[in-house]
């Protein structure tokens, strides 16, 4: 009895190993499609004539470097945009740098909305609600208060949603991969490589596999005025944890397409100790588990370091086992240099490449955490996780 399931551990750790594989092979081919399409995109711009665009900042406390963060915004070659910061306490410490802002750049149309209404649990969407309604312009960009950007951002992101065909669907979306630069703790390290080496891999996976993207990034959400009301605006998304997953989704079911850019914006992660980072990532685990649940529980036949340390012990460190393990590795460090090097073009990826085995373990270890319970942390309030929606804990 033992012999057979000893035997049905070994086929079970081996099934791992070779659908881990094939995930790293399909992470490696949307690698390869992503850089063809970027390639042939190169040099391609709109020629019409570039729509005015209102950009929102929600806003709530300093991230690192978060000045150099908002000063890149206001360095773009583009004809005309306005820069909306939204805050919902007047005395947020990150007032003080959109006042500087103001003071270096006079000219341009940068203005502070403090939104003290508490639409709903997510208070950065019930900014955002409170937010629009003062912007000008039809075209919208949403991004993090951490995003910093190159001069030709916006030149680049907008394109897809003027450079329309008849052939196409028409692009109701663009939204944009990104790199982490890590502060000098394990904690921000490991965050990361985590999105350099696992997190973009798994978008690009995703566009292929569904035949492009049915949601959006945090990094950059751009879109239509009119497409946003059609979906019920931000106050239809006020309670929900992943709302740059879940505009993106609800704009992807008007039959809009939601295409990927070729832009690769940047992020200054926190100086996160390891408790910080794991409480990052336990909360970021929820929100996807309850947003795309079929996805998240098939990530478990993505872990190829877990199932090829398992599968070796299993065999009792037979020479089989050893061979499935070394190959299994150099696969998963082919991704992640093909998608850290190649897309992301991450110039710190090689100086944390040790820390890669313990990233990949920590996140078998943080999937299995995450459905032992529904409550997450954010900034500092407490949650309940129910379908999506937060329920706020009172304290």
């Amino acid at each position: 009895m033992i012999h057979y399931i000893v035997r049905g551990f070994q086929f079970v750790t081996i099934f791992g190993c070779l659908s881990s594989s094939i995930f790293y092979l399909l992470c490696l081919w949307s690698v390869r499609v992503f850089l063809r399409e970027r390639k042939a995109g190169e040099g391609v711009r709109a020629t019409q004539a570039l729509p005015s665009v209102s950009i929102l900042k929600p806003l709530k406390g300093t991230d690192p470097d978060i000045y150099e963060s908002f000063r890149s915004h206001c360095l773009q070659d583009y004809p005309q945009y306005e820069i909306i910061f939204g805050v919902s306490d007047p005395n947020d410490p990150a007032v003080a740098s959109v006042r500087q802002l103001q003071q270096e750049f006079p000219s341009h149309a940068i203005r502070l909305v403090v939104s003290p209404d508490k639409l709903g649990a997510n208070v950065k969407v019930s900014n955002l609600e409170q937010m629009v309604q003062t912007s000008r312009y039809e075209h919208l960009i949403v991004n993090d208060s951490d995003i910093r950007v190159e001069t030709d951002y916006l030149r680049r992101v907008m394109a897809p949603l003027i450079l329309e065909s008849t052939n196409n669907p028409r692009v109701g979306m663009v939204t944009c991969l990104y790199r982490g630069v890590a502060a000098p703790t394990l904690g921000s390290q490991l965050e990361s490589l985590g999105i350099s080496t696992d997190f973009c891999a798994g978008v690009l996976v995703a566009r292929q596999l569904e035949g492009g993207l049915h949601f959006g990034l945090g990094s950059t959400l751009a879109f239509r005025r009119s497409d946003l009301e059609r979906v019920g605006g931000f106050k239809s998304i006020v309670d929900f944890l992943a709302d740059d997953y879940e505009l993106g989704r609800r704009i992807a079911d008007l039959g809009l397409q939601v295409q990927l850019s070729d832009v690769v914006v940047e992020t200054h992660l926190p100086a996160y100790g390891l408790q910080e980072f794991l409480a990052h990532q336990l909360r970021w685990s929820r929100g996807v588990r309850d947003s795309r649940a079929g996805g998240y529980m098939g990530l478990v036949s993505t872990f190829g370091l877990m199932w090829a340390l398992l599968a070796l012990v299993a065999a009792h460190a037979a020479a089989w086992s050893w061979a499935v393990l070394g190959a299994t590795l150099l696969l998963r460090l082919a991704v992640a240099l093909a998608v850290g090097k190649s897309v992301l073009q991450d110039p710190h990826l090689t100086k944390h490449f040790w820390l890669l085995p313990i990233r990949d373990l920590v996140a078998v270890a943080l999937w299995v955490a995450s459905f032992a319970g529904h409550t997450v942390t954010w900034r500092g309030d407490r949650f309940q996780l129910k379908k999506g929606r937060l329920i706020r804990i009172a304290q």
